[in-house]
């Protein structure tokens, strides 16, 4: 989606255009006023392996979807308050940086969230979350990715969250690499997958296992009812 260094919209289109029918599949909530995009896999490694990785970006997020066109000049710094953030070579009148996210919560083996609203969303008036789960599974781990974007935008619902979703399910495709690949997905795993329900190991947007109550902020409201 980057074109010379930086996202346009024409970029967006054409990721719209060509990306699977598939990927929107995973667009799970949207309205005029945001999206919700959410996937997840499984890898062999630990989650201290994971958090490692984590991280560090430059190994595992796509230079193509960044400002730069070289992965090597992202950096993290995994406390609260910290930077997800990309180094701007000198092109002749100095060195420039990126802020793409900034680090909300970090509990080290369970839970990244990031806020920011990356590539072109970067220029409108959105709020971005991006929380990643990590959760042990007698094979490793299951990592989840949930991107929240709300707010003011000059881009059509429609047509952005599906190139959005398409960016998010290739960062963590991705991590999944740097980790030694995804697991394949048992037979049950794959029944519940064409039924549209996650996998009985894939971490729970609505279940943060673990965190305190205070901080849990995605745990399931029970529904309000309507006045007569």
């Amino acid at each position: 989606m980057a074109i010379s260094g930086y996202f346009t919209c024409t970029a967006i289109t054409a990721a719209i255009a060509f990306a699977p029918a598939a990927a929107t599949a995973k667009v799970i909530d949207q309205s005029d006023s945001g999206f919700t995009v959410a996937h997840t896999v499984q890898v062999a490694a630990t989650p201290a392996d994971v958090w490692k990785m984590l991280r560090m970006p430059q190994n595992w997020w796509s230079k193509e979807h960044s400002w730069s066109g070289d992965a090597a000049n992202f950096w993290l710094d995994s406390q609260a308050g910290g930077c997800f953030c990309e180094k701007l070579p000198d092109g002749g009148s100095g060195v420039g940086s990126v802020q793409h996210a900034r680090i909300l919560f970090a509990k080290p083996g369970q839970m990244l969230r990031l806020s920011g609203a990356f590539g072109p969303l970067q220029g409108e008036a959105l709020n971005a979350t991006l929380t990643i789960q990590i959760k042990e599974t007698p094979t490793g781990s299951a990592l989840r990715f949930d991107y929240v974007v709300g707010g003011y935008m000059r881009f059509k619902v429609a047509e952005i969250a599906p190139a959005v979703d398409k960016v998010i399910g290739e960062q963590l495709r991705g991590l999944a690499g740097a980790l030694g690949g995804a697991l394949s997905p048992t037979r049950d795993e794959k029944t519940d997958e064409g039924a549209g329900k996650p996998t009985a190991d894939a971490p729970d947007a609505q279940e943060e296992p673990g965190l305190d109550a205070a901080v849990a902020d995605l745990v399931k409201e029970e529904p309000k009812t309507e006045p007569e």
